[in-house]
């Protein structure tokens, strides 16, 4: 306890030590919007639950440096259901974050750290995904330590509240290492996670997010691998992206993008993917930035996807012979900017 005392008031210390010269904001409050138009068919056949005019995101977000190492971050969904009746249900994050050289500590509710590109984007900036991404819920109570191995390589460990938790089974867990590097043309997004499903049962990811970088071109491919206890298998319970884009100048981003998710197994621990499913899409769309200038506070999208194969969740979207367009527009607003004195 008198260690624990010490570290307390060691930390108190160094917050108000490092208080005294920031040069970042103490407070900067955004919201976010997009609005969409779909059609939705399924073997020639409209899906008017899936067609028309939809408000797809508002968010808020703020952001901010207490001291030179103490920050926090927050983001809420403002038209997310709660399924708990909770408000806290629709909060993506919050926060707190904390620098000691190499190392960084965080606490609250978190994004979990599985790799992978199409998951580390926002979902606001998605459009079409993968079956996998479809079905795991992405935020979670948790703590993370990291350490920067170098300048352009993070090793974080995290342990959270299991993405698969029930209001009958909170005492649920996941258990997520991941490495996030950045060499000139080559990045990555790699985890190794252990989620727990059900009390005392788990599945294992390994998780492998890759871009490429060249000129204009970039290529983001993630390959992710999924089994439970006992199981050896490779690529028989897996999801692989893949996503093309090219940027001609700063206001234009014309992309392609394919996914693939199977499951040949009895893995009934993938909640995400379930059994029986082998499911290809493939698509791509343009976005464009009219006020480039301005942090790309403006964009128009507009893109197109197909599906075939077979999806053993019929809850999802995208399913066989499926066909999808969407256009639409999202925007980012400056609501308040504090800074320190």
């Amino acid at each position: 306890m008198r260690k624990l005392i010490c570290a307390i008031l060691f930390a108190s210390y160094g917050f108000l030590a490092s208080a005294q010269e920031i040069k970042e904001e103490l407070l900067t409050l955004r919201l976010e919007a997009r609005l969409d138009y779909l059609r939705n068919w399924q073997d020639g056949k409209t899906i008017k639950d899936n067609t028309g005019f939809e408000g797809k995101f508002i968010n808020i977000r703020a952001d901010g440096k207490i001291t030179d190492k103490l920050s926090y971050s927050w983001r809420q969904r403002l038209n997310k259901q709660h399924k708990d009746g909770s408000f806290f249900d629709a909060t993506d994050w919050i926060y707190i974050h904390y620098n000691i050289g190499k190392w960084a500590i965080a606490g609250g509710k978190q994004v979990v750290n599985i790799g992978g590109w199409e998951y580390d984007r926002a979902p606001i900036d998605l459009y079409e995904c993968s079956v996998f991404w479809n079905n795991i819920p992405c935020y979670a109570i948790g703590a993370s330590a990291g350490y920067r191995l170098s300048s352009s390589d993070l090793l974080t460990a995290q342990v959270c509240q299991s993405p698969f938790f029930t209001s009958e089974n909170r005492n649920m867990y996941a258990y997520n290492l991941m490495w996030q590097g950045s060499h000139k043309w080559f990045h990555t997004l790699y985890s190794v996670n252990l989620i727990e499903t059900t009390p005392g049962h788990y599945i294992n990811y390994i998780a492998l997010g890759n871009k490429f970088i060249y000129k204009k071109f970039a290529l983001e491919l993630d390959l992710m691998n999924r089994a439970s206890a006992h199981q050896t298998f490779l690529f028989k319970d897996a999801s692989v992206m893949g996503e093309l884009s090219y940027a001609p100048c700063s206001k234009w981003n014309i992309y392609g993008k394919m996914t693939y998710d199977v499951n040949h197994t009895d893995n009934t621990t993938d909640f995400c993917v379930l059994p029986g499913t082998e499911l290809t899409m493939a698509g791509g769309g343009f976005e464009f930035y009219p006020l480039a200038k301005k942090n790309h506070a403006l964009r128009i999208h507009a893109n197109v996807f197909y599906s075939w194969g077979k999806n053993a969740n019929p809850g999802n979207t995208m399913q066989d012979k499926s066909l999808i367009f969407d256009i639409g527009i999202k925007w980012n607003m400056n609501l308040l900017a504090i800074k320190h004195k």
